[in-house]
């Protein structure tokens, strides 16, 4: 058996998060040793390790659960994982595309602004809401 400390080293699941994952019901509570603290055993590494594999792929916290009541479930069809891993799939190259577009918007505000020492800057004129200032690239000296 080992600590906490120790489970999150074996894991790569940071102690923190192994108590949080407990809290929310993700994960089954720890043993306790006499004295109140969380021991943790092969068992326990492996479904963390679960864990910082389905989040590092990006799975939401309630995908990652479903994820694991099927691991645990060996009557389960392999369609419903597949079916999982398509919608994350699907899920990651949506924000691929929000992200690209969000570059190209802050590329294009970037390009406006002259970055000298005028304080004018459609950079922050976006941020606060109003039209594009593209003087400010025009202005500069």
């Amino acid at each position: 058996m080992m600590n906490i400390g120790e489970a999150a080293r074996e894991s790569g699941v940071s102690a923190k998060m192994i108590r949080y994952y407990e809290e929310t019901g993700l994960i089954p509570p720890a043993g306790r040793t006499g004295s109140g603290y969380r021991t943790y055993g092969p068992k326990e590494v492996q479904i963390l390790r679960f864990v910082r594999r389905a989040r590092d792929l990006g799975f939401p916290m309630e995908k990652v659960a479903d994820l694991l009541a099927l691991w645990r479930d060996r009557e389960r069809a392999s369609a419903d994982v597949k079916q999982l891993a398509e919608a994350q799939v699907e899920a990651l190259e949506s924000r691929i595309r929000e992200m690209q577009e969000m570059k190209a918007v802050l590329q294009t505000l970037v390009r406006a602004c002259a970055g000298n020492d005028r304080p004018d800057c459609p950079i922050l004129d976006d941020l606060g809401g109003r039209p594009s200032a593209t003087h400010c690239a025009e202005t500069a000296n």
